[in-house]
C-alpha cells in the first residue's frame, strides 16, 4: 500500500511531505513538544490534575448532552462555562503563582542547553563530609534537623525569615544549632556558598495530598522548599532518627549514609543548571535505583 494523503483533488506523498516542513516548523514542533511536557509535569503535581479529572466529566457531560440534544442542559453548560473557567483559575491561582516564580527563576535558554561546568551548590568535599557525619549523628541522637542547601535558585526570602549566622559548615555546628532546647534548634539551617548562612529559617510546607501521614510538619516543609527551588533539602526525624531527602518536589526516605553522600557529591558535579533535560532523566534514575534499594 501507498503511503499518501489526498486533499483537494490532489495527493501529496508523505515523502514530499516530510521534504515540505520547514525549520521553523521543526522548531515549532519541539517548543510544543517540551511546552506539553513541562504542563503534563506541573498538573501531575498539582491539584491540577484533580481538578482535570472533573472537567473531563463536565466535557463528557456535555457531548452527551450536545449529541442526545437535550438543548437546555447544552445552554446551562455553554451559559456556566466562563463561570468555571474563571473559578479553575481562581482555585489554582497558587499553583499558578508558584510556576511563574519558577520560570521567573530560571534561564530559558540554558535551561535545555548547558555548556557550563560550574558546580551548582559551592560546597566542598569537606563539607559534604561535614554534613553527612552530622546527619549521622543527629540520626543515632533522634535529633530533629532541617538542612537546606541553596543551589541556582536563590533562598534570599527565606534566609530572611532567620537568624544570620555565616558560620563554616562543620558537623559540630549542625549539632549544636539543633541540640534541643537551644535558640537556633527550630527552623531549618539554609546553606549557600558553602557556608551556614542562616538558622531558625521559616520554609513553605508542601500541598502535596499524597505525603504519608506519619510525617510531621519538618518533612512537609522540606519537601516544600523542594517543590518551589531547585535546593536539596537534608531531613532527620525526631521520631524515628530516619534522615529523608528532598529533591525536585520528590522525598527520598530511610537514606543511608553513603547514599546521603553520593546525592550530595552528585549535584555539586552536575552541568549548570540544573534543570537540563539530561538532569532530569538523571535525577529520575537515581530515585528509581533508591526506591529498588528501599
Amino acid at each position: 500500500m501507498k503511503d499518501f494523503i489526498t486533499f483537494n483533488g490532489g495527493t501529496l506523498t508523505i515523502g514530499n511531505l516530510i521534504l515540505n516542513v520547514s525549520v521553523s516548523g521543526v522548531i515549532e514542533m519541539i517548543i510544543f513538544a517540551i511546552a506539553a511536557y513541562y504542563l503534563i509535569v506541573w498538573i501531575k503535581r498539582t491539584k491540577a490534575w484533580t481538578l482535570l479529572k472533573g472537567a473531563a466529566v463536565l466535557l463528557a457531560a456535555y457531548a452527551i448532552a450536545k449529541l442526545t440534544h437535550l438543548d437546555n442542559i447544552v445552554f446551562v453548560f455553554e451559559r456556566m462555562a466562563p463561570s468555571i473557567l474563571l473559578a479553575a483559575i481562581i482555585v489554582l491561582q497558587p499553583e499558578l503563582r508558584k510556576a511563574l516564580e519558577q520560570l521567573g527563576n530560571r534561564n530559558l535558554v540554558s535551561g535545555i542547553i548547558s555548556a557550563s561546568t560550574e558546580p551548582k551548590t559551592g560546597l566542598t568535599a569537606e563539607s559534604i563530609d561535614a554534613l553527612v557525619r552530622a546527619a549521622e549523628v543527629l540520626s543515632s541522637n533522634k535529633t530533629g534537623a532541617l538542612i537546606v542547601v541553596e543551589r541556582t535558585i536563590t533562598l534570599t526570602e527565606y534566609i530572611e525569615t532567620g537568624i544570620r549566622t555565616d558560620a563554616v559548615i562543620s558537623s559540630s555546628m549542625l549539632e549544636q544549632i539543633f541540640e534541643k532546647n537551644t535558640p537556633l534548634h527550630d527552623g531549618a539551617v539554609i546553606i549557600r556558598n558553602n557556608r551556614i548562612t542562616a538558622a531558625t529559617c521559616y520554609l513553605p510546607l508542601s500541598q502535596n495530598m499524597e505525603i504519608s501521614k506519619e510525617l510531621g510538619t519538618r518533612h512537609r516543609a522540606g519537601l516544600g522548599i523542594s517543590e518551589v527551588s531547585d535546593a536539596i533539602t537534608i531531613i532527620v526525624s525526631e521520631e524515628t532518627g530516619a534522615i529523608s531527602l528532598a529533591l525536585d518536589g520528590a522525598l527520598t526516605r530511610n537514606i543511608r549514609q553513603d547514599r546521603l553522600r553520593d546525592a550530595l557529591f552528585d549535584i555539586r558535579t552536575v552541568s549548570k543548571p540544573q534543570n537540563t533535560i539530561g538532569a532530569k532523566i538523571k535525577r529520575w534514575t537515581w530515585r528509581r535505583k533508591n526506591e529498588k534499594q528501599d
